[in-house]
């Protein structure tokens, strides 16, 4: 079964763009090409209309592809939102990613074959653009650091214990293990291959430290545990 894409891009060039790609990939239909909030949502609207991804730029004519991804959500639980878009700056990427987008792509670095950004989200990944990744990570970095005194004063604990302060021993081993392999972008079967453990044990892995950092997908795990210090080298 193919999986089910619909396009949000006001610009027609490049929604043809995107259109051609999904169409190449047998293992990708494209079931709609629109350029507005108001057409998503008229589409999405139709109880006979089923979508799988969404691939939506944030800035349309008639408002913000949050609002699509949203909308989508709500209608499409269990669609996977992608955003493309020349909006590069932590706001709109964190918005984005609170709003349900499991990747974030800035429009200058564009992969020429859209569809396999597209197929490695499906298979778990969460692309996002080098550039964009570095900038979220020092904003929550810098979160952090300005955080954990307040935290800890609080808390009553020293300064010299932050570890505790920051949940060092949350998860077990192989949660970590999972965590940080996710955090690198690597996909369930590619995790379950390194670790030589069935997909379904990963999933549950996953699903435990969901549930242990309160998350709902894998881009809040690992801006969480960033936050927390979960993650090697960034506490």
């Amino acid at each position: 079964m193919a999986w089910r894409v619909l396009i949000v891009e006001d610009d027609a060039p490049m929604r043809a763009f995107f259109a051609a790609s999904v169409q190449r990939s047998d293992q990708l239909s494209l079931v709609a090409s629109v350029g507005s909030v108001a057409e998503a949502r008229v589409w999405l609207d139709n109880a006979a209309h089923g979508v799988d991804v969404l691939l939506t730029d944030l800035g349309l004519p008639d408002g913000s592809g949050l609002d699509v991804i949203r909308h989508t959500r709500l209608r499409q639980s269990s669609c996977e939102p992608l955003v493309i878009s020349m909006f590069g700056d932590e706001d709109n990427v964190l918005a984005s990613i609170e709003a349900g987008a499991l990747g974030y792509i800035h429009k200058d670095a564009t992969p020429s074959d859209i569809a396999q950004s597209i197929l490695e989200m499906k298979a778990g990944a969460s692309p996002i653009s080098p550039m964009i990744a570095r900038r979220v990570l020092m904003k929550y970095l810098n979160l952090q650091s300005n955080q954990l005194p307040d935290k800890a004063r609080r808390a009553g604990v020293a300064i010299n214990n932050e570890s505790d302060v920051g949940g060092e021993n949350l998860l077990s081993a192989r949660e970590q293990e999972v965590l940080e392999l996710i955090s690198r972008g690597f996909s369930y079967a590619e995790i379950a291959r390194l670790k030589d453990v069935t997909v379904h044990t990963v999933q549950t892995h996953i699903k435990n430290l969901y549930g242990k950092l309160a998350v709902h997908s894998k881009s809040e795990a690992v801006f969480e545990a960033i936050r927390m210090g979960l993650l090697p080298g960034r506490g």
